[in-house]
């Protein structure tokens, strides 16, 4: 997992609801595009899920 990536499930964990890529990036106040990268590979790996369209979550 890289750095971004582990940035970004940390980020979920500590909001404790589903979000958007660009809150995500907001929050680490970095470029949607590189949120967006990583989320992708959290996606392959089944790290995040999606509740509804748009929105993410850590699997658990």
């Amino acid at each position: 997992m890289t750095d971004m990536q582990e940035q970004v499930l940390s980020v979920m964990k500590e909001q404790g609801k589903p979000l958007k890529a660009a809150e995500i990036a907001n929050l680490m106040e970095v470029e949607k595009k590189d949120v967006d990268k990583a989320m992708k590979g959290l996606k392959t790996t089944g790290a995040i899920s999606s509740p509804k369209n748009c929105y993410w979550e850590p699997s658990d």
